[in-house]
């Protein structure tokens, strides 16, 4: 199905057209007539299915239609999302779909001096995107008018639940009118989500393009089994074997990012780490970088990856599973977007196997396990039946016979020769 079978505007579609798109997206088909229709909805899609496309292009419709209040200075459209990062991308969206109308977006977010954002907010806005406790402290400062919005957007509320957002949430709520439309928008229908839904729709269209709770289906996903003391031995090597040139890993706090930021660029890796202690300017430099190439390696926190839009990841690795299998299907959905597909790659160790048997209960499968040779954990599990991997580690199409990184460190030696396998694993050559 075409955009310009949706309804859209000509100049929403001149838009579309600049960004080379001409097939909607799943979310894109079911979610735009409806929002045009002024229906509210609850919808459930991962990232990189189109998702903020699928909530921009009416919004911006909506309001270019609605002339009567055009030139208001107070907002139309909220759009709330989780992170900062997330924030910027959104408006940056907004921006470039609504080119062609003369609609103003400011974007709020925390982390940074407030007064750029106050004198942007003086000067008039038809759409605010803002993370909650940002928004919160312009409602106290009386800086922002939330009681003539129009249009309200929940992006990826699931996670703005799972960061305590709730209250803050309510507290906008109540300075916003009831006779509003809104679009609520999640990765998953989790319990939490579909109360907090009863409580906001009236009469909701409920869109889910994908099944309840699965990763996306292009991604590969694969355990490697190995004793914790090694996994950043075992990483750098399977990043330099295989020459992987973008790797997006996850760790669960933001000093074991720090940490291994540290140790994977002493192993020869060019390597950045984002988390909640770094500001705002620092982790935007980060980000551009890494999808410039400059960074092979970005590590991440769940909360500081929330909303991070690259296109055509390859591989995503969990360092450590996350405590929450939520946040599983969160972090591999970085990889295999829109069509492309990606690797998933976990270094579980033993003291984790209770968190990945959450994870495939969640996913409703076993996740493949593959033992590399020479890093097999020890002792092995009883009664595993993993394979041990011969050869080459499994790896990605096109990287078969290139060379790793330039010094000899972990990132490209051989891993230490095992007593427990039959099989001896080459070096790259």
């Amino acid at each position: 199905m075409t955009f310009d079978t949706l309804g859209l505007s000509a100049a929403l579609l001149r838009a579309v057209a600049d960004e080379n798109y001409s097939a909607a997206t799943p979310i894109q088909q079911q979610a735009i007539p409806p929002i045009l229709q002024g229906k509210d909805i609850l919808a459930s899609a991962q990232t990189g299915t189109g998702k903020t496309a699928s909530f921009t292009l009416p919004l911006l419709q909506l309001l270019s239609e609605n002339t009567a209040r055009k030139g208001q200075r107070s907002p139309r459209a909220l759009i709330l999302t989780p992170t900062r990062e997330l924030a910027i991308q959104v408006s940056e969206s907004v921006n470039t779909y609504g080119k062609y109308l003369s609609l103003k977006t400011v974007v709020v977010f925390g982390g940074v001096n407030i007064n750029r954002q106050i004198k942007g907010l003086e000067q008039g806005a038809d759409i605010v995107v803002a993370t909650p406790g940002r928004l919160l402290d312009h409602v106290a400062q009386k800086t922002v008018d939330l009681s003539r919005i129009e249009i309200l957007v929940l992006d990826e509320c699931d996670r703005m639940l799972d960061m305590g957002f709730i209250r803050d949430i309510r507290k906008i709520l109540a300075r916003i009118p009831e006779n509003r439309q809104t679009l609520l928008f999640s990765a998953t229908f989790s319990t939490e989500i579909q109360k907090l839904a009863k409580t906001l729709l009236k009469n909701p269209v409920q869109v889910e393009v994908a099944p309840r709770n699965t990763a996306a289906e292009q991604v590969e996903q694969v355990v490697h089994p190995v004793d914790r003391d090694r996994k950043r031995e075992l990483l750098s090597y399977l990043i330099g074997f295989n020459n992987w040139r973008q790797v997006l890993v996850f760790t669960r706090t933001k000093h074991g990012a720090n940490r291994l930021a540290e140790q994977l660029a002493q192993d020869g890796l060019k390597t950045a780490a984002i988390h909640g202690n770094k500001s705002q300017a620092a982790r935007s430099r980060a980000l551009n970088e890494f999808k410039q190439g400059k960074v092979r390696v970005l590590v991440a926190t769940d909360v500081a990856s929330r909303g991070l839009d690259i296109d055509q990841l390859p591989h995503v690795v969990n360092f450590e599973l996350p405590n929450v299998p939520e946040d599983y299907v969160h972090r591999i959905g970085r990889t295999g977007r829109a069509g492309n597909e990606g690797r998933a790659i976990s270094l579980v160790s033993h003291d984790e196997h209770p968190l990945l048997k959450d994870i495939e209960k969640l996913l409703k499968r076993k996740l493949d396990k593959d033992i590399i040779a020479g890093y097999e954990p020890n002792p092995v599990t009883p009664g595993e039946s993993s394979k041990i991997s011969q050869g080459n580690p499994r790896q990605s199409r096109g990287t078969r016979n290139q060379p790793g990184p330039k010094n000899r460190s972990s990132a490209s030696r051989k891993p230490r020769s095992s007593t427990t396998s039959k099989h001896k694993r080459r070096g790259p050559g």
